[in-house]
């Protein structure tokens, strides 16, 4: 070899009596091995708020029609649609803002706090059921919960095997039990 040649990587990586391919290829695999462990311990990103719904409402799906005729990417039913092209996102999510701003403001008023995560999607699915969310509403918006990544309170045990109304009380109850 040349003084000023450039020094193989392939070479220094192939044990002797193994081709350079070989090498490459074995090089490749521990490097995954030694990665993967890693890469499985970050945390999965949590979405916004708006995206968890659209993702929860339509699989972000801007075409998808309800079974009651809802519209748009977060699934809003037509006597709420303010107007525009439903298959617009950017539409769609200003007007998705426009329906919930006053509730949000309704329940910071009488809740003398924002609600979280949680009471969010209550009050964007069934926003007369926000303190009393029945069982389907909470399995819902537990799913929710888990999109956006938050700590909101757990379902109660049993909870979602009848018509009982779950309380956010008795959530947060059943997050602190072990």
């Amino acid at each position: 070899m040349k003084a000023n040649a450039p020094f193989p990587l392939q070479n220094a990586l192939a044990p002797a009596g193994t081709s350079a391919g070989k090498a490459l290829k074995c090089f490749k695999i521990c490097l995954v091995l030694l990665l993967f462990p890693s890469l499985m311990s970050m945390k999965a990103r949590a979405l916004d708020r708006w995206t968890a719904l659209a993702m929860l409402e339509s699989g972000g799906d801007d075409h998808v029609i309800g079974r009651a005729g809802e519209i748009s990417r977060y699934q809003i039913r037509p006597e709420f649609w303010p107007g525009g092209d439903p298959a617009d996102a950017s539409n769609a999510l200003a007007n998705a803002q426009s329906i919930m701003s006053p509730r949000l403001a309704v329940f910071a008023r009488s809740h003398g706090r924002m609600p979280d995560d949680f009471e969010f999607y209550v009050l964007w699915n069934a926003p007369a059921q926000v303190d009393h969310p029945h069982h389907a509403v909470a399995e819902r918006a537990l799913r929710f919960v888990n999109l956006v990544g938050s700590n909101a309170p757990a379902m109660p045990p049993g909870a979602g095997q009848g018509n009982e109304v779950v309380t956010n009380s008795d959530a947060a109850k059943a997050k602190s039990q072990p």
